[in-house]
């Protein structure tokens, strides 16, 4: 039985990785970096809110620069970092965190295409950083703000005017050691509490993946992005002869991420800092909930399961890896699935145990419109890992990086997201940058 501590860890981590982002995080933090200096430096050149910095001087790491290149920004036909950091100059609101952007209007972007057409940004790449980092310096007027986004999308660690420390938040420590003792959870805890804490306590969950549903829902009627889950679904109404749970799953799955990596200005319920992750974690049950006819309380249990599988795994990647989201996200799927299919605990753990047998070595390549495809691979992935978990079929122990102990499974993906992978960013953002 789980103790009262472990129960608060996990409706803590739930609250803290399960949250609103409107847009792909990195291109968001960056934005959020920009609005909270952008608000300093008015504050300390005594200017209204429209002023804006003559000088936007920008530095991230490796991995925001990569995941900000070709992904869409809300509210604009636009990609990358320089339209986000200009809008989070203009419109930005740090207040809102991950929903930074909200208020985009079409003529708020008018003004940041401006902007960024007339050279007053910079974009650098900083090394020897944490994975995640954004700093944004304003200047103008005489005077010079700094806001620094390090370790979490939202997490402001430092903030400056004209030379001066307004704010510090230093890392290390007990603090530290306990934040990181909260996670220090296993599938059997996981597994307890989704199955066995009140419905009442953990139905938020259905409505927080509504926001997920309802991006799907947009993806298909506006064909966003690559259209891919309009034309899976299109060709799923058209040949019965289809996997209805799973080609329906991988449609709403695709759509989703379909209309978010486009811009879409409908904010993504995420996990662990993805909205992609949040996406993929959640809309597959809700599909598959959907063709099933399970109950609310049935598909918070799957929902709760599937989050905190993913919050667990990605816990070992890192915030950001050369190895994709998705295959956290869709491993959280699967055991989800295999819930709402009337799984085990450890038909659960054999799930597991498929995913990472067969999607380890995906890589992430930035966020882009074809991101898409990679969450639709996941989707049907997690539904084939389910339902073999389901005939107890499950990759065995002396197969490559799986072992018996399905922690010590989790634990090797991990070790090869955070340590096997780190040369092929260097080598991928070499290839992306270097495109004819």
């Amino acid at each position: 039985m789980l103790d009262t501590k472990k129960v608060k860890d996990m409706y803590y981590l739930l609250r803290k990785e399960v949250v609103p982002a409107l847009g792909c995080t990195e291109p968001i933090a960056v934005a959020l970096a920009v609005a909270k200096a952008a608000e300093t430096w008015r504050g300390c050149a005594g200017k209204g809110k429209e002023a804006l910095p003559d000088k936007l001087k920008i530095q991230v790491s490796l991995n925001i620069y990569k995941n900000g290149m070709g992904v869409g920004i809300p509210g604009t036909d636009m990609t990358g970092l320089y339209i986000a950091s200009a809008l989070g100059a203009i419109v930005g609101d740090s207040k809102k965190e991950l929903e930074v952007l909200a208020g985009v209007r079409p003529e708020h972007v008018e003004m940041a295409r401006k902007y960024v057409e007339e050279g007053r940004i910079s974009i650098d790449i900083k090394k020897d950083c944490n994975k995640v980092y954004a700093e944004s310096v304003c200047e103008g007027a005489g005077h010079q703000s700094r806001a620094v986004i390090e370790a979490e999308h939202q997490n402001i660690v430092l903030v400056e005017a004209d030379g001066k420390c307004l704010f510090s938040k230093q890392g290390g420590g007990a603090e530290a050691q306990a934040e990181e003792d909260v996670y220090n959870i296993t599938m059997d805890e996981i597994h307890e509490f989704a199955t066995t804490q009140p419905f009442e306590d953990i139905k938020f969950i259905i409505e927080a993946a509504g926001l997920n549903r309802k991006l799907a829902d947009y993806g298909i009627e506006h064909k966003s992005g690559m259209g891919l889950g309009a034309t899976l679904l299109g060709w799923m109404k058209k040949n019965s002869a289809m996997n209805e749970y799973t080609d329906y799953a991988m449609a709403m799955t695709a759509a989703a991420s379909d209309a978010r990596m486009s811009g879409a200005l409908l904010p993504a319920m995420s996990n662990s800092g993805s909205g992609n992750q949040g996406i993929t974690a959640m809309v597959p049950i809700l599909a598959v909930a959907e063709k099933t006819g399970s109950s609310d309380e049935e598909l918070a249990r799957a929902l709760i399961l599937s989050n905190l599988t993913a919050i667990h795994i990605k816990h070992g990647f890192g915030r950001l890896s050369a190895a994709c989201g998705c295959v956290v996200a869709s491993t959280g799927a699967a055991c989800g699935v295999c819930y709402l299919l009337g799984g085990s605990l450890e038909q659960v753990k054999f799930a597991v145990k498929n995913m990472i047998g067969n999607l380890t070595g995906m890589v992430c390549d930035g966020a882009k419109l074809g991101c898409a495809l990679k969450v639709a691979s996941g989707t049907s992935a997690a539904m084939q890992a389910a339902v073999l978990a389901l005939d107890n079929i499950y990759v065995p122990g002396t197969n490559g990086i799986i072992e018996d102990d399905v922690e010590r499974t989790i634990r090797n993906i991990g070790y090869i997201a955070q340590k096997a992978m780190n040369e092929a960013d260097n080598v991928i953002l070499d290839i992306m940058v270097n495109k004819k």
